[in-house]
C-alpha cells in the first residue's frame, strides 16, 4: 500500500527551489533576500481544502440535538503546479519518501505564477 501525504486546512505543500536566483517564468529572486532566507521559490505540489466556514444550518442546532458533520469550505488561489514565491520562515519543512518539501500556510504566499 502506498502512503499518501494529505494536506489540511488552509496549508499548502510546496517543492523549493534549491539555490536558483531565476525562475524559468523569469522572475529574479534578490541575492540579499535569498541569503536571509526571508523569501523563497517553489511549485505547489498539493493544497489544503481551504478554510473551515461554519454551516449556518448548524448554528441553529441546540446541544442535545448533536452537530452535524458537514463541513464547507473556501476554496484558495494557490492550485497543483502553480509556482510561487513564499515566506521562509512561515513554513515548516518535512521530508517525506526522500524528498523535502515545504508546509505553509496559504497567507505566506504573496505571488502564484499560473501557466
Amino acid at each position: 500500500m502506498k502512503n499518501e501525504l494529505l494536506v489540511v486546512g488552509d496549508r499548502v505543500l510546496i517543492l523549493p527551489d534549491e539555490g536558483k536566483d531565476q525562475t524559468d517564468t523569469g522572475l529574479y529572486l534578490p541575492q540579499g533576500v535569498q541569503e536571509k532566507e526571508k523569501v523563497q521559490a517553489g511549485t505547489v505540489v498539493k493544497t489544503g481544502p481551504g478554510y473551515h466556514v461554519p454551516d449556518p444550518a448548524s448554528l441553529d442546532v441546540e446541544p442535545w440535538q448533536g452537530a452535524k458533520v458537514d463541513s464547507h469550505y473556501f476554496p484558495l488561489q494557490a492550485k497543483e503546479g502553480d509556482y510561487c514565491i513564499f515566506l521562509r520562515n512561515a513554513g515548516v519543512e518535512i521530508e517525506f519518501e526522500g524528498i523535502k518539501y515545504i508546509v505553509v500556510p496559504h497567507s505566506a504566499i504573496m505571488v502564484l505564477v499560473r501557466k
